[in-house]
């Protein structure tokens, strides 16, 4: 069986179950529980109710009840989740911040890049769904800010885990869409131009470089920004991937709660 860990994530197969895990957020899995699922797992518009989430949440040793899973609508906003706020909270948001133990942030994917964010000084947890809309709208350096704000965090003691994403291999655009990425990061080296098909040029983007590098300039160490180096097009056969399966596509959950 095809097996995805590699240096910095974990495979997880067992009773059936298979999902992710980043080496780096096993360091405290005292103090948080994660995981990325897989294609044995379809969170498309899936309730905290669902077969697929209380199997996944037994899994983790987590309550399914104290699931917040926002509608997520490719927006750059990133909200607070509190001690009394549920799912329906959080409508048109793709970020998700908190500090509270008794609160799993649940965001789902098909090929956007996924961030989850750890302090472990200040014990604070986001999860980010970053598109390439959220990503030219700079989510990840929001999220970032808010966890400042909000709960005084450092940015050299947070933790950045890049999930499975839409590699540059893939993630092929025109003009108008390349235009958007050099407006926003003025950054050559996250676009190679390619082929002309159909009489249109064609560029590659490199997404997850544009968010690397935005998020060091946010202040985060080098070694605590963490690249799952995999892709869900070339991995379509584990992963849902929208570009592949269009809208017959499932999604991937990224989740993670403090403990």
């Amino acid at each position: 069986m095809k097996d995805l860990s590699n240096e910095n994530v974990i495979h997880v197969k067992k009773d059936g179950i298979q999902y992710l895990q980043f080496r780096k957020l096993l360091e405290y899995k005292d103090k948080i529980t994660h995981c990325y699922t897989l294609k044995d797992f379809d969170l498309k518009n899936k309730s905290k109710d669902s077969n697929d989430y209380k199997k996944i949440c037994k899994e983790l040793n987590i309550n399914n009840e104290n699931i917040i899973h926002p509608k997520q609508t490719h927006t750059n906003i990133v909200k607070v989740v509190n001690e009394n706020n549920t799912s329906s909270d959080f409508i048109e948001v793709d970020g998700l911040i908190t500090n509270q133990k008794n609160k799993i942030l649940s965001l789902v994917f098909a090929d956007c890049t996924s961030l989850f964010l750890y302090d472990p000084t200040k014990d604070v947890i986001g999860n980010i769904h970053s598109g390439w809309k959220g990503t030219v709208q700079k989510i990840g350096k929001i999220a970032i800010q808010k966890m400042q704000t909000e709960y005084n965090c450092n940015p050299q003691d947070i933790i950045c885990c890049i999930g499975p994403t839409i590699r540059k291999c893939h993630f092929e655009v025109e003009d108008d869409v390349k235009d958007i990425f050099m407006k926003s990061f003025n950054d050559e080296s996250i676009i190679q131009k390619t082929e002309i098909k159909d009489g249109k040029q064609k560029y590659h983007i490199d997404a997850v470089k544009a968010n690397v590098n935005m998020l060091k300039k946010c202040g985060l160490k080098k070694e605590n920004i963490i690249d799952s180096g995999i892709c869900t097009v070339c991995n379509n056969d584990l992963l849902h991937s929208y570009r592949t399966e269009k809208d017959k596509a499932g999604r991937n959950a990224a989740i993670i709660g403090l403990v």
